[in-house]
């Protein structure tokens, strides 16, 4: 062995053994010809002590190490001088005295220093991997996805639950993101794809009879990348059940949530020991989002009726439009005329018009729109807000979709400027009865708003007759603090519905038999009634380190690009690898 312990391992009560350690060289000192060397490895730091004077050959072995040269040493644990212990280390109270060191590894000039407080770019960093995983703060998150991941198959298992993979090498399927293809040599002209998520396969599971499935699962969607969705590939913990109702699944995932955060993260709080519960169609219209961060409040009133014929031309001529008026109130924040006007520009880019406000006072409400206000409409919104002095209200007129998503976006915004949330909380809130289908404005096509695949609040009959708008899915998200971390549903499980709501997309059987023909075969032998869920579990990682970027999540990560830049990724294929597969390039 190279070591007798690791760099975290020695404290006082090892003081006078003999002991070997190896790792890279983190930092060097020199002190009146007496060298003192940090020597790092994955559980610590250690300080070693060369002296000249009495194992000469050691010091000068160590002489021309530099910063991150793997070395391997034996020496004696010592007590450090007194007044020179270190608290912040786990072996501050020790140093080791070197008799003999060997250079196992040299090292080039890192590109950046190995250090938590070093600046580098992503886009560095990313390309030199293997050195940013040396950094503390980079390898916590790693050994903190371990231990996410650990506690998952232990709480499932331990729930009865029955790990299975289910195959990577899948065909396309509708998952609402486009999928990664991958041309089959032995079938010329024919593609695999890379599964978006495993639903077809763990629906087919609750059909052999498994009624307890979970996987921590890879996932593959050509997506834009952004700060909290990583590129190309992702993880979820899935799961599935059958002979539930929904408040079976939903008590599952709760109870999973709290015991994980309850165990990784002991210092976080739960706004709420039960999680919230509120409605799609409530969340848009309170937050104007279907993700809302419940850490504050901030909610939207709708005042259209006290602006009926209103002597403010943008609030009456919205709603004589059948538009909306609402408002919500900012309490306790005085904005500055810049900090307005930023806002406001903020606002326009979500494609309001402007922005109204009124900010009060201790003289009193004070707005540009005051003038146009009666005083029966203002009685109405102070009643409806209840606002105080140093509180400001902002409103939204136009079409209800648009003033959800300025006034939604407006909400998120100043939460960021004006640190509106306690960082250490956590709100967790499920989001229900989601719309089933959804209509393109451009074409006034009808599609699917979410899974295809989830039961519906209709029978065969109802469905054939309702307005589609009016057709709620079983369908739930799990939010916390604004991300979703986790999607699910009761999954349809009668096929003539099912087959059903896709004639209503413009599908027909035949298409639904040739897209999904393992599942259209299998529901036709008897299929329990079942539903699931899936944690992105990265994005839950993400929250509960307080990090803004989830791409530090992985080990090794794509870039804000899509790229890999450690590994060239992706890469030209040579012209015989494309001939072999049966593709031809187009100019």
């Amino acid at each position: 062995m190279h070591r007798s312990h690791t760099c975290g391992q020695l404290t006082a009560h090892h003081i006078g053994q003999k002991v070997t350690l190896s790792g890279w060289v983190a930092n060097r000192r020199d002190h009146g010809g007496i060298i003192f060397i940090d020597v790092r490895d994955r559980y610590g730091i250690t300080q070693l002590v060369f002296d000249p004077q009495t194992h000469t050959e050691a010091a000068q072995i160590i002489e021309s190490a530099r910063a991150e040269w793997v070395i391997k040493i034996e020496g004696e644990v010592r007590a450090r001088p007194s007044g020179q212990e270190n608290s912040e280390l786990m072996t501050g109270a020790i140093e080791v005295l070197v008799h003999e060191c060997s250079i196992l590894s040299k090292a080039k000039t890192p590109p950046f220093e190995i250090s938590d407080h070093s600046t580098s770019s992503e886009d560095i960093r990313y390309k030199y991997r293997y050195l940013d995983l040396r950094r503390d703060i980079q390898r916590k998150k790693i050994e903190f996805r371990a231990q996410v991941n650990a506690y998952a198959r232990e709480w499932f298992r331990k729930n009865e639950f029955l790990e299975v993979q289910t195959p990577l090498f899948t065909v396309s399927s509708p998952e609402g993101a486009r999928d990664y293809l991958i041309p089959s040599r032995l079938h010329p002209g024919k593609f695999y794809a890379l599964p978006q998520a495993p639903q077809q396969y763990k629906q087919l599971l609750m059909v052999s009879g498994f009624d307890k499935y979970f996987q921590i699962a890879p996932c593959f969607r050509d997506e834009d990348p952004r700060a909290d969705r990583h590129s190309c590939e992702f993880y979820q913990i899935d799961c599935e059940m059958s002979f539930v109702h929904q408040e079976d699944v939903l008590e599952v995932a709760e109870n999973f949530a709290r015991d994980l955060v309850k165990t990784v993260t002991p210092n976080r709080k739960l706004l709420t020991p039960v999680f919230t519960r509120i409605t799609h169609h409530e969340a848009m219209e309170k937050y104007g989002s279907d993700k809302p961060d419940l850490r504050f409040d901030c909610h939207f009133e709708d005042l259209s009726d006290a602006f009926k014929g209103s002597g403010f031309s943008v609030f009456a001529g919205a709603i004589e439009k059948g538009g909306v008026v609402k408002a919500f109130k900012l309490p306790g924040v005085a904005m500055s005329r810049k900090d307005i006007d930023e806002i406001t520009a903020l606002a326009v880019e979500q494609g309001a018009k402007g922005l109204a406000y009124i900010i009060y006072e201790e003289t009193g409400p004070k707005s540009p729109i005051l003038k146009f206000m009666s005083q029966e409409e203002l009685k109405v919104l102070e009643e409806k807000l209840s606002p105080k002095v140093g509180d400001m209200i902002f409103f939204g007129a136009d079409k209800r979709e648009v003033v959800n998503k300025v006034l939604g976006a407006v909400r998120v915004a100043l939460r960021n400027r004006y640190n509106l949330v306690d960082e250490s909380t956590l709100s967790f809130a499920w989001i229900t009865d989601f719309p089933m289908f959804e209509k393109d404005d451009k074409t006034g096509k009808l599609d699917f708003a979410h899974n295809p695949f989830s039961s519906i609040n209709a029978t065969l009959e109802d469905l054939r007759n309702m307005n589609p708008e009016e057709v709620y899915g079983f369908q739930y998200d799990l939010t916390l603090n604004g991300y979703e971390i986790l999607s699910g549903s009761i999954r349809n499980h009668d096929l003539e519905l099912l087959t059903e709501a896709f004639r209503m997309v413009g599908r027909s059987e035949e298409e639904v038999k040739n897209k999904f023909g393992g599942m259209y075969e299998a529901f036709q032998y008897g299929v329990p009634p079942h539903g699931g869920f899936a944690f992105g579990i990265d994005r839950f990682m993400m929250i509960l380190l307080n990090e803004d970027n989830i791409r530090d999540m992985y080990a090794f990560p794509k870039s804000g690009k899509a790229q890999d830049a450690m590994m060239n990724a992706p890469s030209e294929v040579d012209e015989d690898s494309l001939k072999e597969l049966h593709i031809k390039l187009r100019s």
